[in-house]
């Protein structure tokens, strides 16, 4: 995926990947030469880097739904590429990677060219950037509830 067709998905909700773990439905906030930004109900913001990203899907009826609501002055970290937006995220409880084995969540205490240093529980781990294939922190929005007629409120 290259950024110039990211930017063409800029404000539409799409999914990322066709499933699995790794999969999500969001709104793309955003993107740069080598991550894209995703905002979703169930993780609120995640950065995914471009290079892991096997497919993306735009609904062509437009059926998906974000069910979270954007306040106007909504802001989150943003960096000229993805190691950019890791040193912004320094300090902050992550969450790397949303499923299976590798997924690992503790506070961002180091970014190097190399690797990120996770503090996790009683553990430091440390994680290739190459195999980041996203990450999200606690920045999470309030979904926005149906009545019973499914009107919004």
């Amino acid at each position: 995926m290259n950024r110039e067709f990211v930017h063409s998905l800029l404000n539409k909700i799409v999914k990322i990947d066709r499933g699995g773990p790794e999969s999500r439905v969001g709104m793309i906030l955003g993107a740069e030469n080598d991550y894209l930004i995703l905002l979703t109900a169930e993780d609120g913001v995640v950065y995914y880097q471009l290079h892991h990203i096997k497919s993306i899907t735009q609904d062509s009826q437009d059926s998906m739904t974000l069910n979270v609501e954007v306040p106007e002055n909504f802001e989150f970290v943003t960096g000229v590429d993805f190691r950019s937006v890791l040193n912004g995220l320094r300090n902050a409880w992550v969450k790397i990677n949303r499923g299976g084995p590798e997924a690992l969540e503790g506070v961002l205490q180091e970014v190097t060219n190399d690797y990120v240093t996770i503090v996790a529980n009683k553990e430091v781990v440390r994680v290739a950037l190459f195999h980041i294939r996203n990450i999200s922190y606690g920045l999470k929005l309030e979904k926005v509830e149906k009545d019973a007629g499914g009107n919004n409120e």
